[in-house]
């Protein structure tokens, strides 16, 4: 039998080589098929390669172009859903014009291509770092607010001192305390003094009010001693204007006399000398003064204990609590048509001043601004302090009164008819009390 030509292929002699089960030549470790042993020239005869189709007739994979693949399954599961494809210069966007409007063919993936992008997902941030980041727009906003509260802010400060200082320089000062003074003593004592003074009143002001007498004429209806210790309750104490007393300089005299003869100088030198209480401020306030203020505020609620007809103080109540105006409030305040006479005049001054305060630092006066501004701008004008004092001084004793006080009057001893009328006589040994404990 005529021997077949050697050939180096490995399928043109496979009886040369071991054969695996699927009938190919098995190979070494670096690729080469394993020759079988020599047994003697004798190899078995293994079926003609003609018999099976050649599989080398294939092409390999990478040698065919890809445009040339059949259209696999994965392509033709999302042609119902597939529309022409549009230009990328056709499509909205905001690229440069010059970049490419096609894009190269590329393979097909999962994706629609007429779909548009999708949005690139947000990156993981930790709650910690979200917080932090959320925090931020609104420190932000806070500090452009922050400009505008304080320029706010800043501008009621600035309108709150001006008025202050308006309204202490309307304030009218005289040279009160007397030059030669007691020691000092404890806490800050206020003289008090309700002038009935007529001056600044017109003919028509004073039968309004129902002043009566010289328009000219200086006296006092109310005299009293605030004293502000530094720390605890203050106390006031009313000093009966018929008190006999020794005036400096005038001798024995009703203590409104000394008013009359030497102004508040003399007054508070008086007070200084009976009472032992070193007078460290003094203000005043004139009858035409109260009314205004009673006025400015809306008027004032007190409580009549008693029927009180006085048509020398213009006035004619009824037992009851009630709301009295400017004019009907001076004339509470100044009459003496009751049964103690001055006693009960002292004791319905005090209820008075606790009621104004009351009213002249309640919300309903402070908060409305066409009740506060011209009580701010009107007060000022109806008192008279010492040169050294100031409308935050005046303050303080608001602020005593709206806190509460102790009330007190100076112990009487009884009733005596003198040179200079019929007087009031303290009791010495209460009286010395009362001013020891202020001392």
């Amino acid at each position: 039998m005529p021997q077949t030509p050697h050939s180096n292929d490995p399928r043109d002699n496979l009886g040369e080589y071991v054969l695996g089960k699927d009938g190919r030549p098995i190979v070494d470790r670096y690729g080469r098929p394993v020759r079988r042993r020599n047994t003697g020239g004798q190899q078995p005869k293994r079926p003609e390669r003609a018999e099976r189709p050649e599989r080398t007739e294939r092409p390999e994979r990478a040698e065919r172009p890809r445009q040339q693949l059949p259209p696999r399954a994965e392509e033709t599961r999302y042609e119902p859903r597939r529309t022409p494809y549009a230009p990328r210069a056709e499509r909205p966007t905001q690229r440069p014009a010059q970049r490419p409007t096609q894009r190269p063919a590329q393979r097909p993936t999962q994706r629609p291509a007429q779909q548009p992008a999708p949005e690139p997902a947000p990156m993981r941030v930790s709650r910690s770092r979200q917080a932090a980041s959320s925090r931020v727009p609104v420190e932000r906003a806070r500090r452009r607010k922050a400009p505008g509260c304080t320029a706010i802010l800043g501008l009621v400060v600035a309108l709150l001192l001006a008025l202050v200082l308006v309204t202490d320089a309307r304030l009218t000062r005289v040279d009160a305390l007397p030059d030669q003074r007691i020691k000092n003593t404890a806490g800050t004592n206020w003289l008090l003094v309700g002038s009935d003074s007529r001056q600044g009143l017109s003919e028509e002001d004073a039968a309004r009010l129902g002043t009566g007498g010289d328009i000219g004429s200086t006296r006092t209806d109310t005299i009293m001693l605030l004293h502000l210790p530094l720390s605890g309750q203050a106390t006031l104490v009313s000093i009966p204007r018929d008190s006999y007393v020794e005036i400096p300089g005038y001798g024995s005299d009703k203590i409104n006399a000394a008013f009359s003869y030497g102004g508040p100088k003399l007054l508070a030198a008086t007070v200084e000398q009976a009472t032992g209480l070193r007078v460290d401020r003094y203000a005043e306030i004139g009858m035409g003064g109260l009314a205004g203020v009673v006025d400015a505020v809306g008027g004032v609620d007190v409580c009549v204990a008693e029927p009180i007809d006085d048509p020398l103080a213009n006035i004619n109540l009824q037992p009851g609590c009630q709301g009295l105006d400017g004019p009907t409030a001076l004339g509470y305040v100044r009459t003496r048509a009751t049964a103690q006479g001055d006693l009960d005049r002292v004791a319905r001054q005090r209820e008075f001043l606790g009621a104004l305060t009351e009213k002249a630092t309640s919300p309903w006066v402070l908060l409305n601004p066409f009740r506060f501004i011209p009580l701010a701008l009107s007060i000022p004008t109806m008192f008279t302090v010492n040169t050294g004092d100031h409308v935050w001084n005046l303050a303080r004793i608001a602020l005593a009164m709206r806190g509460g006080l102790a009330t007190e009057t100076v112990p009487v001893g009884g009733f005596v008819d003198t040179e200079v009328g019929n007087v009031l006589v303290w009791d010495d040994v209460a009286a010395e009390a009362l001013f020891s404990s202020l001392r």
